[in-house]
């Protein structure tokens, strides 16, 4: 009985050891976007590891993505939604 209390226990504490190690090595993100849209300019910035283009009509191959851009709308009390393509930057 006691032997088997004892395989139970090394059990528990190799899976115990097994899932906190694996938690351990959860990897960064590729990238972060930071995002901010008062009632006028929206600006959209890359704050690490991405270069953005605006691609509203599709991606302009003679663009050079850049980690930072605003856009604007004027008219209504909403903007139509925009696309922006990115790439992560490495």
């Amino acid at each position: 009985m006691t032997r088997l209390l004892m395989r139970i226990l090394l059990a528990l504490a190799f899976i115990g050891t097994g899932w906190g190690l694996a938690r351990a090595q959860r990897p960064d993100p590729d990238f972060i976007l930071s995002i901010d849209a008062p009632g006028g300019a929206t600006t959209v910035r890359c704050v690490r590891g991405c270069k953005l283009v605006w691609s509203e009509r599709g991606v302009n191959p003679n663009s050079t993505p850049i980690s930072s851009f605003e856009y604007n709308c004027s008219g209504g009390a909403r903007c139509v939604s925009g696309q922006i393509a990115g790439w992560v930057d490495r």
